[in-house]
């Protein structure tokens, strides 16, 4: 099992870089404004409606957040997201 093989000591360093990457974190509310764009076409359709508010909110933020990432590792939200012209993480 995958769990086992994580060390303790490896999983406190993984949670202690977990913790200073979230704390940098932006929160963005599910607005009309992101529903409505999520409603609406996304390169390499077909999106779930998770990663259509997922790249809808990622779209809407850019607008104000030029050096905004895109994090995910699904493919069609990556695929998606760099069509938009999004930066999209983990390279």
């Amino acid at each position: 099992m995958a769990l086992e093989a994580l060390s303790e000591q490896r999983a406190g360093r993984l949670r202690a870089i977990l913790s200073r990457m979230t704390a940098r974190w932006q929160l963005m509310p599910i607005t009309r404004e992101v529903i409505g764009r999520a409603r609406q076409p996304f390169p390499g359709e077909p999106i779930r409606s998770l990663d259509a508010i997922h790249l809808a909110s990622a779209l809407l933020a850019s607008d104000s957040l030029p050096d905004l990432s895109l994090l995910s590792l699904d493919h069609r939200v990556r695929a998606s997201g760099q069509r938009l012209g999004l930066q999209v993480v983990p390279e």
